[in-house]
């Protein structure tokens, strides 16, 4: 693999998640949340981390002023966004380049219209007017010192529909001294042929005149081909990609930050990132989106929690003789891990590979990895599902090894009361009877609905004589209705997952009514939590 020093400008990795994938629905960062991303950011090892627009947006402006104090990049410059002079002014007189200049960024990058339609429509002036703002701006930012890249905006709408005045914007930008000029797919609309063979037409023009002229990409992903249209434009010669992490952005996001990198690293061997930091890749991608409050993508190349998950039995039972044969990288390199899922599917092979992967070694024993998946096929013909339960599965397995149930009570009964006022639901109560360690408890919770309630009275019960519960907590709750196989009838599924602080884990209960299964689902997840805590079942 191409070794690239940290000071070597040869390739830019250029994130704009502050700035336009700040703009996807749902997320709104404060100022902490963005200096906290940018930290993240750098340590993975970008080139370039765009911050926002200040002077057009206060927030922006504050995250400027307070980056100079509080952030210490390592490996990342940070940029300033905006937008050229405004039409029929001069760049020195320009309040919002003045703000770019004001930010400190040693970077800023500048959008230009690039479709003559926009042009006309949008900034209301004349072709040759737009040409001289990109000059004007690009010179005067030059001039006080900073680096400047230009967005060219709408650019391959642009190009077809006027080839020699998208050429004719790339041309100014580059002449008047702009490091590198990005073509943006803007409305998201364009597909890697395409895109290959425009940015290869651009480039051969920009040798015409600036032999080794630059050009970036920025691709959106609403044809779900940001990621691939961005390495056709490597592929054509482009040596800047504009990304954002896990692909947030406008309508239905940008390039993803990581898919990309990851080509970039592993399938291209061109060095992009400090050493190291490759393998830091899922945990940044996860850390940034609970920064932005959004759940990570289970399914996201390289980095989803399902990236390297295993299910059918003709899979396992390669990957049990050779784990490349059903995966395109070893998981490990982006810090990520392969998982198999025990499901109906399952054969053998996959209860062999998930009992090591869970510290047992069934590969001696074929009649007890038998026994293991006729129990998990006869469960999910009953409405169970193992593969987003490993702890629910674990149990069952140590059931099979054991001979027995892990128990730390014998249940007598539970029951739950709702009670309904004037303006609807006032309370929820939940009794508990059950034995341990030879004593009959009794425990009465309340909570914010029934299966709340359930937890609170079997913690209650419980948690003086097993002392770990005190750090149980339940984290995410799921309800899934089962198709009913008579007539009317149908069962219900609930995942519970559940956390001691350092570690979570998921289980599944299945009944006739959610509250039964919800309390199945709740025992497995005590018990799994007990053992886990070194504890020894008492019954």
């Amino acid at each position: 693999m191409t070794e690239v020093s940290r000071t070597d400008d040869s390739f830019h990795v250029f994130d704009t998640t502050l700035r336009d994938g700040a703009q996807r629905e749902g997320i709104n960062l404060t100022v902490a949340d963005k200096l906290a991303i940018a930290r993240h950011l750098d340590e993975f090892g970008v080139g370039f981390i765009e911050g926002g627009w200040p002077g057009a947006n206060p927030r922006d402006t504050e995250f400027f002023a307070r980056a100079a104090a509080e952030l210490e990049l390592r490996n990342a410059q940070l940029v300033a966004f905006g937008a050229t002079r405004r039409a029929g002014g001069k760049a020195a007189d320009d309040p919002q380049l003045a703000a770019l200049v004001a930010s400190g960024a040693p970077v800023v990058t500048l959008v230009a219209k690039a479709h003559d339609r926009h042009v006309e429509l949008a900034l209301r002036t004349t072709l040759d007017e737009n040409l001289e703002m990109i000059r004007d701006s690009v010179e005067f930012l030059r001039a006080q010192g900073r680096r400047v890249f230009i967005d060219c905006e709408h650019f391959f709408d642009g190009y077809r529909a006027n080839r020699s005045y998208a050429l004719a914007v790339v041309r100014a930008a580059h002449q008047a001294g702009a490091d590198v000029v990005v073509l943006c797919d803007t409305n998201g609309g364009m597909l890697p042929a395409g895109v290959r063979e425009t940015v290869a037409d651009v480039l051969a023009d920009c040798n015409s005149y600036k032999p080794g002229a630059r050009l970036g990409i920025h691709a959106q992903d609403d044809t779900g081909c940001a990621v691939a249209n961005t390495l056709a434009a490597v592929d054509a010669g482009a040596t800047h990609v504009q990304c954002t992490a896990n692909g947030y952005g406008e309508r239905v996001g940008n390039a993803n930050l990581f898919p990309v990198v990851g080509a970039l690293e592993l399938k291209y061997d061109r060095r992009v990132l400090p050493a190291g930091r490759l393998a830091e890749m899922t945990r940044i991608s996860h850390a940034i989106a609970e920064l932005v409050n959004l759940a990570p993508s289970t399914h996201q190349p390289y980095v989803g929690f399902s990236a390297f998950a295993h299910k059918a039995g003709l899979h396992a039972s390669a990957i049990k003789v050779d784990p490349d044969l059903y995966q395109h990288i070893d998981p490990e390199l982006v810090g990520n891990t392969m998982r198999m899922l025990v499901s109906d599917m399952a054969g053998r092979a996959s209860v062999e590979l998930k009992g090591k992967e869970l510290g047992y070694d069934l590969s001696t024993d074929r009649d007890l990895a038998g026994r293991v998946v006729a129990r998990v096929k006869e469960q999910e013909n009953l409405g169970y599902t193992y593969e987003s339960a490993d702890a629910s599965f674990e149990l069952l397995l140590r059931d099979e090894v054991r001979g027995s149930r892990d128990r730390f009570y014998t249940l007598e009964s539970w029951r739950t009361i709702s009670e309904q006022g004037p303006n609807g639901i006032s309370g929820n109560e939940a009794t508990v009877k059950l034995w341990a360690k030879g004593e009959r408890r009794i425990a009465i919770g309340e909570g914010n609905g029934p299966v709340n309630a359930l937890d609170q009275a079997l913690r209650s019960a419980l948690e003086s004589i097993y002392p770990p519960l005190a750090t149980f907590e339940l984290v995410d709750y799921k309800v899934r209705i089962l198709e009913g196989q008579h007539g009317t009838g149908s069962k219900t599924r609930v995942l519970i997952e559940s956390t001691d602080g350092t570690a979570a884990w998921s289980t599944v209960g299945v009944a006739d009514n959610v509250i039964a299964a919800s309390w199945l689902a709740l025992e497995d997840a005590y018990t799994y939590g007990l053992i886990r805590a070194g504890l020894e079942p008492a019954e």
